[in-house]
């Protein structure tokens, strides 16, 4: 036999013994099969695939915070939760443009910052770890200081985080998650003090485009309206994270993306909130704290994004979006109980109205941005009187359109955000406003809905993916 026929013999014998050996092996043999309990697990601690744990995790970095600062930003909208800012320093209007402190780019979200002693803290959503995250920064240089977070999978809806925290004067921060996530940490340590899940605790229903409700600090208590099975509102000792007073949801009112609004009407501290089905009025102090006052369900849009307005000791001013246009609610003490009424109601291009921001009461003027579906004066600066409604007194020019963007007031000034990073900003005269000046923030931003935070003489914006910090004062 030659050595060729020896060489192919040899090599196809080889090759039979492999093939015959790969199926005749079973991978499987030796394993053991497992059981539930056979791994000695003490019972309960299994994790399902729907449980958060609520700040599970934790990172404090070597930076400090901005040393010497005392302003405070404290929650939606301000320490009064009026939009308004009366500040001690002048505004630098007559030197180019403000100068940009820093910048972070953050998850896709709408989320704003709150201010508090040289510190900025912001709920972000770092969708690579699908994470829920309490970011905490140095106020003047924008260094991340510590940062709290917890696993809780979503999907993308225009964005994810929406909500501005809470912070107390002696320093607890309180945020709300997307999915109606509650947690209050020590706003120097990050340490976590407690939380809340409320879709387990109260059985809420979070709206499609996520949580939009901001957390009241109300004196030593924090008030959310879970709007669940059995609960409208609560009460929560910050300290403990316990109920103190809890609302019956009696109308069975839904979350709507609107916060609660503090008032006083007819002398009372109330409670405003408008959920989905309805507004109603919650005692805010007294023997009968927590007690519904009134109830209107004449005004309920399926998407409430603007929180309610108070205009006088007695009327309420009501807006949302997609074609739901404004109302006016009357609400008076009568005979030891209350009357709630809706006294005018209207589409959006017939008088004052707002798709996402909530308007401001500045100087007896109501100053907005009117939705896309506000007919020809659509998406402008509009200012009304609360005696009317229904036509504007001002309205800015038809090359300045702001679409969902946010405004404030700061020293007569209105700072307006467009949606797409450009800042204006008009000196407020009597039913009127002066252009001063115009600067591009965010080059090509987009969807810059976040409501502005003030501290310090530094003015917070956002856009869906970056936090900027501009110097305005001199």
């Amino acid at each position: 036999m030659s050595r060729t026929k020896i060489i192919t013999l040899s090599t196809a014998a080889i090759w039979l013994v492999v093939l015959v050996g790969w199926h005749l092996y079973n991978p499987s043999a030796g394993f053991t099969t497992f059981v539930p309990g056979a791994d000695n697990r003490p019972p309960g601690s299994k994790r399902k695939a729907d449980d958060v744990v609520i700040g599970e995790f934790f990172m404090k970095y070597d930076a400090k915070a901005a040393e010497g600062l005392t302003g405070v930003w404290p929650g939606f909208r301000g320490k009064d939760r009026n939009n308004i800012v009366k500040n001690d320093t002048p505004i630098q209007l007559s030197d180019g443009d403000f100068k940009e402190l820093w910048s972070v780019e953050t998850g896709e979200g709408h989320a704003s910052p709150v201010v508090w002693q040289g510190r900025v803290f912001v709920l972000d959503y770092i969708e690579e770890i699908s994470s829920d995250a309490l970011r905490c920064f140095n106020l003047t240089t924008g260094e991340e200081l510590w940062r709290r977070w917890y696993r809780v999978p979503m999907k993308r809806n225009h964005g994810f985080s929406r909500t501005i925290p809470a912070i107390t004067p002696d320093g607890h921060v309180v945020s709300i998650g997307p999915e109606g996530h509650v947690m209050c940490c020590d706003a120097t340590t990050g340490i976590m003090k407690w939380s809340i899940d409320m879709k387990k605790e109260y059985h809420t229903e979070i709206p499609f485009w996520y949580t939009g409700q901001c957390p009241l600090i109300y004196n030593d208590e924090l008030i959310i309206a879970p709007a669940g099975t059995d609960t409208l509102m609560v009460g929560i000792d910050l300290k403990t994270g316990k109920p103190r007073w809890a609302t019956p949801n009696a109308e069975k009112l839904k979350m709507s993306h609107s916060s609660i609004m503090p008032m006083t009407l007819g002398g009372k501290p109330t409670f405003v909130y408008a959920g989905v089905g309805g507004v109603c009025g919650i005692s805010a102090d007294g023997a009968d704290k927590g007690k519904q006052l009134w109830f209107a369900d004449a005004w309920q849009p399926s998407v409430i994004a603007p929180s309610p307005l108070q205009l006088n000791s007695n009327q309420i001013f009501l807006v949302a979006g997609y074609g739901a246009g404004g109302g006016l609610l009357q609400v008076n003490p009568s005979g030891g109980s209350w009357q709630a009424k809706v006294t005018d109601q209207y589409k959006a291009d017939s008088g004052l109205s707002s798709e996402q921001q909530t308007p401001i009461l500045y100087n007896g003027m109501i100053i907005t941005i009117l939705p896309k579906d506000g007919g020809g004066m659509r998406e402008r600066i509009s200012i009304y009187s609360p005696s009317n409604l229904h036509r504007p007194v001002w309205n800015s020019d038809s090359d300045e359109r702001f679409g969902l963007g946010p405004y404030l007031v700061i020293d007569h000034n209105l700072f307006a955000f467009k949606e797409d990073g450009q800042l204006y900003v008009y000196e407020i005269g009597n039913n009127s406003m002066r252009l001063l000046r115009h600067q591009t923030v965010i080059k090509d931003g987009v969807d810059a809905w976040g409501p502005m935070a003030y501290s310090d003489g530094m003015l917070l914006l956002r856009d869906a993916k970056n936090i900027k910090c501009l110097k305005i004062t001199k």
